[in-house]
């Protein structure tokens, strides 16, 4: 029996808040497979209960992304006991998002994947580069965390939480993967999609040996303010694609 079947919350034992939290996280884990960012069980995505902001929301260890349901993912303390495998939970994913939902108020949703483009750019000596229009929106607004390896250590919380910052929202996890973070389900997504393919435009123009352009500085920057001023606006396409893909995440 999979914990698709063991774990069920009802929609009656939820505040109207918390259930709608748990469809948005729902079809996050959904787009997040559609998006081809799966990793059979072991990449992660929490989100604060809007209502009860010392709790948080995370799917159980061994269902995979395309599993997920708003019923069955788990409800957890925010300040609580470090938890592991013994109680279906992944520890580095404990305390990956612990670390920064509890450091930055500020945060609501943190999305932790492992894809072959954000592996590859997690070991790059140079970093991320503002050579797109995507990629500027990372400009001086993204952070790195050097790799202690893998995050079963609660200290390493303290660590990643400093680096992370006062106002990022965007992490490079050396040696091993990306993070974003956001206000929202939708700012979280919204942050990975355009973190990863700035990964892949990169390495793929980087792969031809061709000169680079980058912009001057001040156009970086001048980009950068551009885009804080967008979001939210795409969540209704991302609900309408998860949708169409399976609604059975809404249960």
């Amino acid at each position: 029996m999979t914990s698709a079947n063991v774990y069920q919350i009802k929609r009656d034992e939820t505040s109207a808040a918390e259930w709608q939290a748990r469809i948005d996280l729902a079809a996050t884990h959904r787009l997040s497979v559609h998006y081809g960012w799966g990793n059979l069980i072991y990449n992660h995505i929490a989100l604060r209960v809007p209502d009860q902001p010392e709790y948080f929301l995370i799917k159980p260890h061994d269902l995979m992304f395309e599993e997920v349901t708003a019923s069955n993912l788990l409800k957890l303390r925010m300040d609580g006991q470090p938890v592991g495998w013994e109680s279906n939970v992944n520890a580095a994913g404990f305390t990956i998002h612990t670390s920064m939902l509890n450091a930055r108020p500020d945060l609501a949703c943190t999305l932790h994947v492992h894809t072959k483009v954000g592996m590859a750019m997690s070991a790059h000596g140079g970093g991320l580069l503002p050579m797109t229009q995507g990629s500027m929106r990372f400009y001086n607004r993204i952070s790195y965390h050097d790799y202690e390896g893998i995050s079963t250590d609660i200290d390493e919380a303290k660590r990643l939480a400093v680096d992370l910052g006062p106002k990022n929202k965007a992490m490079i996890l050396r040696n091993h993967g990306l993070v974003t973070a956001g206000t929202s389900c939708s700012e979280a997504l919204s942050l990975m999609r355009y973190l990863i393919a700035s990964c892949e435009t990169q390495l793929m123009l980087e792969a031809t040996g061709c000169k680079i352009i980058i912009p001057s500085p001040e156009i970086c920057e001048h980009a950068a303010r551009q885009w804080e001023l967008q979001g939210g606006e795409d969540w209704d396409a991302y609900i309408r694609t998860a949708d169409r893909i399976d609604q059975s995440y809404r249960d």
